[in-house]
């Protein structure tokens, strides 16, 4: 498929040095982080070697002097370090998920349309919404405070080997076992993590599909049916996360053997020690005490290790769409300048096949006509010719597999897109309404546009009661995808946020097909003004709304059957005769 970046059958994989990039979004967090840590060690090495002087004073009979206010203040001072370390963790967590999301969602808005048309919608929102989440987990789960753990385990380990080399050995011996099979343990981790995340994103996407289409689900009877869908789906989900919770309990227990059995050498071998005066007790307890002193910073690491083979497993998903080139990537840089003396509109010869697996699926082929300037042309024929697929190349949605799409002369790939874009008005024909206010939807492509232009907008395609009627005026709500408002309602305000835009172009795909007849005339008289000195390009199967145009385009099968007016069109095109007479515009053969 289209820029689809290969995945075995793992799924998608990422590496460690992926990772680093979006674990710095804050260098001053990450240092003051890192310095607050490397304290908090010293400090905690502080803790038992403080203790074991004053085991060692009292077993002497000495005076311990300042040695407890000292171990008290490092106590409480350490805690509270420790502390703000774990907020500013918290903090730069929460940027390393501000920035990923932030990637993640300027890569999809300019993802090629072919990608969209390959994915489901909910897997793409899984990705910004849970597999970032888990990026944080790197941060807040022990990777910058490994850091200081692992200058704690040094210093404890110098402290041990100083203390009693024999018990040290002893000591590393086990750990080393323990360690190396937890090591064993994280490349299966990554790989159920990254399959939980995956079932997550279908999860997301069977939901997604249910609530967007629910008036019609329930319509069908179908409610039992898609709830057991999506409940497969969780199944799915929780099963994956049954997977990485049993991997991940292999972790603690092998680390927990680990330390009792490091313990209970220590124990026994250095009471053996102590019996035979090789190490008085203070150093015993004191070895001990740094014993215990290495379990949080083991523990550190192996949490690190853990969070780091989550996180490269969901960073695997995040990557899989940000290495996927952006449609403008390859764009040519120069802007359209249309010239005066070529048509504003023109394809030469173009044939287009949608991208899929096994074989293309032709859609247009050998298509070729012209749009002067201030013109309007029309483009009919019976579902499946081609038409909408005409207006995406025009639109630059897809590029023509061969031959050349026009603007003003320019062939459309050598020209920036969005200056391309910029003169283009286009009304699809599903007539999509953005949740959100009235307002929200027609500054789309006017941002700029002031409350009375878009007062005059609305009044302009028989809108004006809908503001009217409602007590916020523009600041109604429309609803999720425009539920509040009719099919029709939803068409015009699509128009009318086209005509706001004031672009020398306008496509409009089935833009009368959910008007009734008063709507339809009112539009059509607005159209008509709206049309003076702009190029116009009409989709229509009501072949009353496009007699009067300039031109007429009659495709069928992805080929241009025939052009000219509706009279000529009349004499000389059998499938648009058959077209006017079943709407009653012409007499029946």
């Amino acid at each position: 498929m289209f820029g689809r970046r290969r995945r075995d059958d793992d799924g998608p994989r990422a590496s460690v040095r992926e990772l680093l990039p979006y674990l710095f979004p804050k260098k001053g967090l990450l240092v003051g982080a890192i310095v607050l840590s490397v304290v908090g060690a010293g400090f905690a090495l502080a803790q038992p070697a403080l203790a074991q002087e004053l085991i060692a004073r009292v077993e002497q009979s000495r005076p311990l002097e300042w040695l407890p206010a000292v171990l008290l203040v490092i106590v409480v001072v350490g805690a509270l370090l420790d502390g703000f370390q774990h907020f500013l963790l918290q903090v730069l967590g929460e940027h390393v998920v501000l920035r990923t999301r932030r990637t993640l969602v300027e890569r999809m808005l300019r993802l090629p349309i072919a990608e969209f048309d390959a994915r489901r919608i909910g897997d793409l929102v899984s990705r910004v919404g849970s597999d970032t989440t888990l990026l944080r987990a790197v941060l807040t789960q022990g990777l910058v405070e490994s850091i200081g753990g692992l200058l704690t385990l040094i210093g404890a380990v110098i402290a041990m080997l100083v203390i009693d080399p024999l018990l040290l050995g002893l000591t590393v011996l086990v750990l080393a076992v323990a360690i190396a099979a937890m090591l064993a343990v994280m490349p299966l981790l990554t790989r159920a993590s990254g399959k939980a995340q995956e079932q997550v994103g279908h999860l997301t996407s069977a939901l997604e599909r249910a609530i967007s289409a629910v008036r019609t689900v329930r319509a069908a009877g179908a409610t039992d049916r898609e709830a057991a869908a999506i409940g497969e789906r969780a199944s799915g989900a929780f099963d994956a996360g049954v997977r990485v919770a049993r991997i991940s309990a292999l972790v603690v227990p092998i680390f927990g053997v680990a330390m009792q059995l490091a313990f209970l050498v220590v124990l026994g071998v250095g009471g053996l020690r102590v019996a035979t005066g090789e190490i008085g007790i203070a150093q015993l307890v004191g070895f001990l005490l740094f014993l215990f002193l290495m379990i949080m910073p083991l523990g550190q690491l192996a949490g690190a290790i853990s969070a780091v083979s989550v996180a490269l497993g969901a960073l695997g998903r995040i990557q899989e769409i940000v290495r996927l080139p952006s449609e403008t990537d390859a764009d040519a840089s120069a802007p359209l300048v249309p010239r005066a003396d070529a048509p504003m509109v023109a394809l030469e010869d173009v044939t287009f096949a949608y991208p899929a697996a096994d074989e293309p699926r032709v859609v247009l082929e050998g298509v070729s006509f012209s749009v002067p300037a201030g013109t309007r042309t029309a483009l009919v024929g019976p579902s499946g010719a081609g038409k909408s697929t005409t207006f995406a190349l025009i639109e630059r949605f897809y590029d023509a597999t061969a031959g050349s799409v026009r603007i003003g002369g320019a062939d459309v790939r050598d020209v920036d897109r969005d200056s391309l874009r910029a003169r283009i008005g286009y009304v699809e024909q599903d007539a999509p309404v953005l949740a959100g206010s009235l307002r929200d939807n027609l500054r789309l492509g006017a941002p700029d546009a002031t409350d009375a232009e878009l007062l005059d907008a609305l009044e302009a395609v028989n809108l004006g009661d809908l503001v009217r009627r409602a007590s916020a005026g523009l600041d109604a709500e429309v609803g999720e995808g425009g539920v509040l408002l009719s099919g029709g309602e939803r068409q015009r305000l699509a128009i009318a946020r086209a005509l706001l835009a004031a672009t020398p172009i306008l496509l409009l795909d089935e833009s009368t097909a959910n008007l009734d007849a008063r709507n339809e005339a009112s539009l059509k008289a607005a159209l008509d003004v709206a049309s003076e000195g702009r190029t116009t390009l009409v989709i229509a199967h009501r072949l009353a709304t496009v007699v009067d145009a300039d031109q007429i385009v009659v495709l069928d099968g992805g080929r241009v059957l025939a052009r000219g007016t509706h009279d000529e069109l009349l004499d000389a095109s059998p499938l648009y005769r058959e077209l006017a007479a079943h709407q009653l515009l012409a007499p029946a053969a």
